[in-house]
């Protein structure tokens, strides 16, 4: 191959080994994430088969809680930190001070919310254990999300594939030491929590070492301009300021949970335990299928879609329109997979008490394609200044959705929890395909060469 390359004019040759060099590192955080996938659905079938429905519903209800209100930890610095460096380069590194006076205060002010649910809301012993021991995944969410961020910034993606993977591996590890240890029969719920505890305080031990290196000024950043003179101790950002730029991502984390996961919470509170513990497995399934939309376009694409918005917006309108069909035909399999391959396979994997998960899985399947397209219709809405009009396209959805269980679930349990699962993934994917073609229209008007 490489002799041949010798006769090719060297514009083909650069631009062979440009897409080459990405198409490795999309396999790179492919193969982490689906052998971190991998993981994490071994853990839940370990945990469902040994915990039972009741006991594993109590699990996911509770961890659902800790993962909704995680993302306010930090509040959208990791997704805040990928716009501004991409806007600013190396002068970003202003925003670091601020960025983790914002990081401690925040994380501080979930932990304390946290504990007074576990302790004044309406639980049994086994729940309230559950939240006050699972609050340690509220730093490690924080830890996972801005070292993240760090690797995307430096285009470190075997670091970052790695950094993926490393959570699932962590509490794989934590629950089956704890299992062969105990023994299934005294293996319980609190003992995952633990498990699933001690794994988000490793990788927070782990991250402190990245985030040292990024505020001492050991950052290589990746396609931007040497550093600047900005320096003085004036032109670093407060909290403020900080607040002002993240809030936008932050909020887009917490909608998107909301319309995702909510779910789980809702059924527990609304029905039971049991109930939730059977759609907490469907749920599973969909995530596992929503993978890869979420870490090409996340991982992998938005920081290069924060610097094409500035500086490239032809490479923009490209991604954007290819993208578009793409996610559409994978969204379409995926739903035609789900509806051929989980029958047979789901009640052999987590056993026969979770056969009604079946049904859930075959209505979730229908959001899909919509799951989908969504990811790169809204993949645009998060460059330049239009985050905050992606928020709140979020935001109504998020409401519509908390509405629609309100009205669904006391009638038809959690078959009304999917339907309204579906609804919502709709109508966002209508609306980030309205609003993304304006703003394509905008920023190519924006940019166009005057004559």
């Amino acid at each position: 191959m490489r002799p041949l390359l010798r006769f090719l004019p060297a514009s083909v040759i650069k631009r062979f080994s440009r897409h080459r060099k990405s198409t490795h590192a999309v396999a790179l955080l492919l193969m982490a994430t689906f052998a971190g996938a991998g993981l994490n659905f071994g853990v839940q079938v370990l945990m469902a088969r040994t915990l039972g429905v009741q006991q594993f519903g109590a699990f996911a209800s509770a961890f659902a809680i800790v993962t909704l209100l995680a993302p306010l930890a930090g509040f959208g610095l990791g997704g805040y930190w990928l716009k501004a460096y991409g806007r600013e380069g190396w002068d970003a590194q202003r925003w670091l001070p601020g960025s983790f006076r914002f990081l401690s205060i925040s994380t501080a002010g979930v932990i304390a919310a946290l504990m007074a649910w576990a302790w004044i809301g309406p639980h049994d012993f086994l729940t309230t254990a559950i939240l006050a021991i699972l609050v340690a995944h509220v730093i490690g969410q924080a830890a996972v999300m801005l070292t993240s961020a760090k690797y995307q910034l430096e285009g470190r993606q075997a670091a970052l594939s790695v950094w993926q993977f490393l959570p699932h591996f962590l509490r794989f590890l934590g629950v089956g030491l704890l299992i062969v240890l105990l023994g299934a029969d005294t293996f319980s719920a609190v003992h995952a929590s633990i498990a699933f505890a001690v794994a988000a305080l490793a990788l927070v031990v782990l991250a402190s070492f990245e985030m040292r290196r990024m505020i001492t000024g050991r950052l290589a950043l990746e396609g931007h301009l040497a550093r600047s003179s900005v320096s003085d101790k004036a032109s670093r950002p407060g909290i403020g300021q900080v607040i002002s730029g993240a809030w936008p991502f932050g909020l887009a984390g917490i909608f998107y949970l909301i319309y995702f996961q909510s779910d789980i919470i809702l059924i527990r509170y609304m029905v039971d335990e049991t109930a939730a513990g059977v759609y907490n497995v469907a749920f599973v399934v969909m995530a596992a299928v929503y993978l890869f939309p979420s870490v090409f376009y996340q991982k992998f694409l938005l920081p290069k879609l924060h610097r094409w918005a500035h500086h490239d917006t032809d490479r923009l309108h490209r991604t954007y329109r290819v993208g578009n069909l793409a996610m559409l035909v994978m969204g379409v399999g995926g739903m035609v997979a789900l509806w051929v391959g989980v029958p047979p396979l789901l009640p052999w994997l987590f056993g026969n008490e979770y056969r009604e998960a079946i049904s859930l899985l075959m209505i979730l399947a229908v959001a899909a394609p919509f799951r989908f397209l969504a990811s790169s219709a809204g993949s645009v809405l998060a460059t330049r200044d239009y985050m905050r009009t992606k928020v709140k396209l979020m935001g109504l959805v998020a409401l519509v959705n908390v509405v629609l269980n309100i009205l669904f679930i006391p009638t038809h349990g959690a078959s009304g929890a999917a339907v309204a699962t579906v609804l919502s993934d709709a109508l966002l994917c209508v609306l980030y395909i309205l609003k993304s073609r304006r703003v394509m229209a905008e920023v190519q008007y924006q940019f166009k060469p005057v004559k």
